[in-house]
């Protein structure tokens, strides 16, 4: 990604309602698939601003990978005295890792095969990942050409990618509710040629902030029982085979 992307996470992502309102259906996930009590080894691979990194501590010990070297050392800077978690440099050797988290990751990834097979060889044997990316490739705009994606996905192209190495537990797309008023506002936006990602990773105003985060953190409780058939995005949760 562009340096100034990682600047405005990292100004925005702890209010922000995307950011949070993932950090909580990826709880909610996670919650339901661990289901013993004994501290894990959790690789967050591409962690970004590190959204997701103190939350996961709660479940284990977390290795936090980010590429870009700026926001890792900011990262570690953010994180040098909580002792369950650290900023490396490269994953740890193979087997290494109960859980995997690559949240909206590798679609900034040319090989996404190639680099599913690489993170199924750091899970331990029954090992689990967790992955979001972002949806329909009709909806790629400026914004993800701003976040150098290659490719945005479907439930059926996931699925399939996901299959290559593991078996899947929960796959759904997210980020539901929200659909209609979003996917309309980029559709118009990428007719209209107009670059829009400082807007929408700038905190909008708190009360529309606030709603939006509503919205979209409660889809959490709905995808305890069921699939979305549609979404901005898609989560996944894979049992390594």
């Amino acid at each position: 990604m562009q340096a100034d992307v990682y600047l405005r996470q990292i100004k925005n992502e702890e209010s922000h309602w995307w950011f949070q309102g993932r950090m909580k259906i990826i709880d909610s996930l996670i919650n339901e698939s661990i289901n013993n009590k004994k501290k894990i080894n959790i690789l967050d691979y591409g962690s970004g601003s590190g959204t997701n990194i103190k939350m996961l501590s709660k479940y284990g010990y977390v290795y936090a990978y980010e590429k870009d070297k700026t926001t890792a050392i900011y990262l570690k800077k953010k994180f040098k005295k909580n002792k369950r978690i650290k900023i490396i440099s490269r994953p740890k050797s193979i087997k290494f890792y109960d859980l995997i988290i690559s949240a909206d990751v590798i679609e900034h990834i040319r090989n996404d095969k190639n680099a599913l097979k690489y993170l199924s060889s750091l899970l331990k044997k029954n090992g689990l990942i967790l992955l979001t990316v972002p949806a329909y490739n009709f909806l790629f705009s400026l914004k993800d050409e701003a976040l150098h994606h290659f490719r945005r996905y479907n439930k059926k192209t996931l699925e399939k990618l996901i299959l290559n190495y593991f078996n899947i537990i929960k796959l759904s797309y997210f980020n539901f509710f929200l659909f209609i008023p979003l996917a309309f506002s980029i559709l118009l936006l990428k007719i209209l040629n107009v670059q829009f990602i400082n807007s929408v990773e700038t905190k909008p105003n708190l009360i529309f902030n606030k709603i939006l985060y509503i919205f979209f953190r409660y889809e959490k409780y709905f995808l305890k029982y069921l699939n979305f058939p549609f979404g901005l995005s898609i989560i996944a949760m894979a049992k390594k085979k």
